[in-house]
């Protein structure tokens, strides 16, 4: 079998039927019916298959599915891809596919479009991706932008929510995800998150946890090796979306997404999180982390690749300089084995820095990126 997660709407049903082709049955558990008929008579619902292939849509529905769909695999262990399964959400279902279907399943993870993939239907500028974001909808029908994010919100508010955990105080969940929004970027500080919201850390860490399983935040672990200074343990929390980030903290334009406050944290979430995406489509974790130390010292992002530790400072200036490469000197002055690094930012070119450091464009970036990862060429 293949499960594929992600969050909703990045595309994971369109892929899957595509890939299958018109002769797989296909079946929602997003419809109630469908969800009822699994639960109540699972044996006519495989019956109704006549021995096809099948997708499984929004399976972490009717998780009492899994043993059974094992018991069929292991009736014919040769016949692969017999069933691809896709989930919006990690809570319960990652539980029962560890339980239930051990090593007979491959998971892919599949986020919002890249830029690489979304520059084969057109040129982008950094303003227009921040604005529009990756998710397919939005971003391939730009006019559809605010209505698409308002149901999405919505959508996921009053349903997803209450079906991750079970959340009664929807408005004061409403008002914590606005609030990490506009915390976007930044190391995460679950004790001032509580301070201005008014909820316990308990609870706090229980909604930060609904947001990852369903694919909203992803938090950047801290590098911990020990260097001789005393170092932040904190994670970094990020947004995978921008254009999420931009609804949420009522940004008006893709201009003053580039000129207002969150400017440089929405163009660092746009590179982390586009690292996170090049490394879910080589099907790998991310070797991804970031470094602070006390003193003030800090690398914006590490990425392990290939045997190499590759600094990385993110900057939305369009004109980089030297001094942008100091805190990259610095580091690897601590850990002569990484490579000098890059700085990422908003240039037209690549131009050297000084120390082996080079300043580069974020789109040349994920270019280099998914070289090294061996991602030869992407989806049309």
């Amino acid at each position: 079998m293949v499960l594929v997660t992600g969050p909703r709407q990045a595309g994971k049903t369109t892929f899957l039927r595509a890939e299958a082709g018109a002769d797989a049955a296909f079946v929602s558990f997003d419809d109630p019916a469908q969800r009822e008929l699994a639960r109540v008579d699972p044996v006519a619902l495989f019956d109704s298959l006549n021995g096809r292939s099948a997708i499984f849509d929004e399976v972490q529905y009717v998780p009492e599915l899994l043993p059974r769909i094992k018991r069929i695999v292991d009736d014919d262990p040769e016949r692969y891809g017999r069933f691809l399964l896709t989930g919006s959400q990690q809570f319960g279902l990652m539980a029962g596919v560890s339980e239930s279907l051990a090593g007979r399943v491959a998971v892919v993870d599949l986020l919002p479009f890249s830029v690489l993939e979304l520059e084969q239907a057109g040129e982008r500028s950094l303003a227009e991706f921040v604005w529009t974001g990756g998710y397919p909808d939005p971003a391939l029908h730009p006019a559809k932008r605010e209505l698409w994010l308002s149901g999405y919100l919505q959508t996921y508010i009053e349903r997803d929510v209450r079906q991750v955990r079970d959340i009664q105080d929807l408005r004061t969940f409403e008002g914590f995800l606005a609030l990490t929004a506009s915390r976007h970027g930044q190391e995460l500080n679950l004790a001032n998150l509580c301070r201005d919201i008014g909820i316990t850390i308990p609870t706090a860490r229980a909604w930060i946890s609904v947001l990852a399983a369903s694919w909203l935040v992803a938090l950047l672990p801290p590098w911990h090796v020990n260097l001789g200074k005393r170092v932040v343990k904190a994670p970094k929390l990020y947004f995978l979306d921008s254009a999420l980030v931009c609804a949420l903290t009522r940004v008006g334009s893709p201009e003053a997404a580039l000129a207002g406050p969150l400017a440089g944290p929405l163009f660092e979430g746009v590179v982390v999180s586009e690292s996170m995406k090049l490394f879910a489509a080589a099907g790998r974790r991310p070797a991804l982390w970031h470094w602070r130390a006390q003193d003030g010292l800090e690398v914006d992002m590490l990425v392990e690749v290939g045997g190499r530790l590759i600094p990385v400072e993110i900057k939305v200036t369009a004109t980089p300089t030297a001094r942008h490469a100091d805190s990259l000197q610095r580091f690897r002055r601590l850990l002569p084995s990484a490579e000098p690094g890059f700085v990422v930012c908003n240039c037209a070119a690549r131009q050297p820095l000084g120390g082996g450091v080079e300043a580069i464009p974020w789109k040349l970036w994920s270019e280099m990126l998914a070289g090294w990862l061996g991602i030869a060429g992407l989806p049309q």
